[in-house]
């Protein structure tokens, strides 16, 4: 899951995405209310995290702006004032959910994991293809009722994969969503990570369950339904 996180204050902002990271997300981070409406409005985040007082354009504005705009990619407001005024008013400018500082992390990641299942559509509270399941909000893998072992990074890439199961993700899709700006996925680590969840996930289980599509990309599927444009190849 791609996130923007917009926090003028440097020392947090690194400290925050620091964490989400090591979550497994894939976190982009501005500094000013500006830029991060150019990136909100312009490429297809997961969801955003804005702390209310941005310089140039604070968070409620860019907030009540991206709704303008029909931009419905889902808003954490982070502010130092606790006061309902200021709820009120983050919450009226279209944002989702609303935290203060200073906060736990595990509120932070249970706030963002929320907004995540919420939109742009519900997401179940368990993904599932076959006999693999996903707890979305405890991050609890299971294949046939044993559960696995992945590390955030490979749960992220999972989770992508199973939300779109039975079409085509392309290695592009997995970048933007898995990958952020200070990690470069390099020539082969995509490959790496899906040769890591098929030992994981495809282990000892009678039907595999992600495959690769030659050129195009990966597909989480059951082989015994029938697949779109013809069987996927198993390297």
């Amino acid at each position: 899951m791609r996130l923007l996180l917009a926090e003028d204050e440097k020392r947090l902002a690194e400290l925050v995405a620091r964490a989400l990271r090591a979550e497994g997300y894939a976190v982009h981070v501005v500094h000013d209310g500006e830029t991060a409406l150019a990136e909100l409005s312009a490429h297809g985040y997961d969801a955003a995290v804005l702390d209310v007082g941005l310089p140039e354009r604070d968070g409620l504005a860019v907030s009540a702006e991206l709704r303008q705009r029909n931009v419905r990619v889902p808003i954490l407001m982070l502010t130092a004032r606790d006061s309902i005024a200021e709820r009120v008013a983050g919450l009226d400018a279209g944002a989702d959910d609303y935290l203060v500082k200073p906060f736990e992390f595990a509120e932070l990641f249970a706030r963002v994991r929320a907004l995540l299942r919420r939109q742009p559509a519900v997401l179940p509270a368990v993904l599932g293809v076959a006999d693999l399941a996903l707890d979305t909000r405890s991050h609890v893998v299971t294949r046939a009722g044993r559960e696995l072992s992945l590390t955030p990074k490979e749960y992220t890439m999972l989770q992508y994969l199973v939300r779109h199961a039975g079409r085509v993700v392309t290695r592009a899709e997995l970048v933007e969503h898995v990958w952020d700006d200070r990690q470069d996925p390099g020539s082969n680590a995509i490959d790496v990570y899906v040769g890591r969840l098929r030992r994981k996930v495809d282990r000892d289980a009678a039907v595999p369950l992600i495959h690769t599509r030659r050129g195009t990309g990966y597909i989480v599927a059951d082989l015994r339904d029938a697949i779109r444009g013809g069987a996927p190849s198993a390297d």
